[in-house]
Parts: structure tokens; sequence; C-alpha cells
């Protein structure tokens, strides 16, 4: 099984760029899965999927702030 998504915001938002596109990938890898495993059925947890859509949200997120928050700092050292 893949690892543990990391679900704490805390530790989403200490992330490097690069480890959170990673974490990113992994959450939408998962997501696939489980939107997979409902289509066919064989999903026992189904709480997993509205969490893992939620964790997908949360990532993009931190990811856009993280973009704006650049390019206001680049706007204003110009």
């Amino acid at each position: 099984m893949a690892k543990k998504l990391k679900t704490k915001t805390e530790e989403v938002r200490k992330l490097s760029d690069a480890d959170l596109a990673k974490e990113l990938e992994e959450a939408r890898r998962r997501l696939f899965s489980v939107r997979l495993q409902v289509e066919t059925r064989q999903l026992t947890n189904h709480r997993e999927l509205p969490r893992l859509r939620h964790h997908v949200a949360r990532l993009l997120t931190i990811q856009r702030a993280r973009e704006t928050a650049k390019a206001a700092a680049a706007q204003e050292a110009s």
C-alpha cells in the first residue's frame, strides 16, 4: 500500500514546494484508486472518498497561497 498521506495542515505547510507537489501527486493517485474502488463496489470505508477530496483541496489551497505570496513579493520587489 502507498505511504500514509500527511493529514495535519501544519505538517503540510512545513513541506518544501517540491515535497508539496509530490504529496499532491500521491493524494491524487490515491483519490483515483478510491474512485475506482467505489465504482467497482470494493470500497469498505465510504468516508475515505470525501476525506481524500478534502485533502487534495487543502493541498491545492496551500500551493496556491504560496504562488500568490511569491507573486506579491516579486511585484513588491520591482
